[in-house]
């Protein structure tokens, strides 16, 4: 039986009824709103569009509603906010502070900070990074304390060098010492929001400037548990990569004295929307404990006979001297707007400590029904 699932296109959560509640909130927040103005402007050509253009074209709509100085507008914005009902609506709020504020730098900081509670300020920030980054980190920095997590969290996150979905901010990758004292600040924050996202800051680092990532990190207290958690998280793109000096920062060693003694994939072949379940076998050669990350690298099939490789965790364990351990995991094959797959030989390989170890293979078809 067939695992696929329907499941909606991330841009209709900015259609129709999205714009309808916008409006509505509009309305209901200041007479100064043009409710009719906004939908017209917000629903033509919405269709064809991206969720991120959804964005900023709705808050391009708000301007056409808010025919007034940005004071009054951003006023009316800001108590649109809690009326919506969705966090990718009060992102497209946000997105009005972005294009219309970088003129007024203290009130649109004043409004991102009160708007992020509702949908993350994360892409809003980016073009006043881009304008005056020294400035907009130092309020960034102030933010680090916070009593909102939500605006705790924008400080980190809106500064990431590779932030999904938004604008490149060149300084933020080039110069990873510009937000390290953000990092720094909240690295032992007591919200698991606030440090995920400095963990994947971090993580972002990590693919362009791995010494300093390593570096850095290693002048952490790796004792306490919450800057723990945030460095397994941090190096995990390293990790993956096998990479000893990572590797050692969370106590593992570079490669394991372990025999795979079975790696299998069933079935052996699966059409798209099935799943496939990975089952691994490992003995241990040592007499003492060994700390072992185990992942497995899955090597898509491409059109013309090309691969795609793509590294996935498996487990994280202590294996005890001279004991086995079994491991499995269920992946089902999936198109997702990330990812098409093609039809064709897929191969599985084992990476303990970040060695590979053992291979092992399975067919993809496609159902033609």
């Amino acid at each position: 039986m067939s695992d696929a699932k329907t499941y909606p296109l991330m841009k209709d959560i900015l259609g129709v009824a999205a714009v309808t509640i916008i409006a509505d909130a509009g309305a209901a927040a200041s007479p100064v709103f043009d409710r009719t103005a906004f939908l017209d402007a917000a629903l033509n050509g919405l269709d064809g569009l991206s969720i991120m253009e959804r964005v900023r074209h709705i808050a391009d709509a708000l301007h056409e509603a808010l025919s007034t100085d940005y004071a009054t507008a951003i006023h009316v914005v800001r108590a649109i906010a809690p009326h919506l009902t969705h966090s990718f609506q009060a992102i497209a709020v946000t997105e009005f502070v972005a294009r219309q504020g970088l003129g007024d730098f203290d009130r649109s900081m004043e409004a991102l900070a009160d708007l992020t509670r509702f949908g993350s300020a994360e892409f809003a920030i980016r073009p006043f990074l881009a304008a005056d980054p020294a400035r907009t980190l130092a309020q960034m920095l102030r933010w680090t304390d916070h009593p909102n997590e939500h605006v705790r969290r924008l400080a980190s996150e809106g500064s990431r060098p590779r932030l999904p979905w938004a604008s490149r901010v060149p300084a933020m990758r080039d110069d990873p010492t510009l937000a390290a004292p953000i990092l720094d600040t909240l690295r032992d924050d007591p919200s698991l929001y606030v440090r995920k996202s400095v963990a994947n800051h971090l993580n972002d680092i990590g693919k362009d400037r791995p010494d300093w990532l390593v570096e850095h990190l290693q002048g952490w207290d790796r004792d306490t548990p919450r800057m723990s958690w945030i460095v397994r998280h941090a190096l995990r793109s390293l990790i993956k990569k096998g990479d000893p000096r990572a590797l050692a920062l969370i106590g593992v060693a570079h490669g394991a004295q372990v025999r795979v003694t079975r790696l299998t994939v069933e079935p052996a072949t699966v059409k798209l929307g099935e799943a496939v379940t990975i089952t691994a076998e490992l003995a241990s050669l040592a007499q003492t404990d060994q700390r072992l990350v185990v992942d497995y690298r899955l090597h898509y099939a491409r059109s013309a006979g090309k691969t795609a490789a793509k590294v996935f965790k498996l487990k994280t364990f202590d294996l005890a001297g001279s004991a086995s351990a079994t491991l499995g995991i269920r992946q089902v094959m999936r198109d997702f707007s990330t990812r098409r797959h093609h039809p064709g030989r897929h191969e599985v390989e084992l990476l303990v400590n970040g060695l590979p170890m053992a291979t092992a293979a399975f067919d993809l078809v496609m159902d033609d029904s």
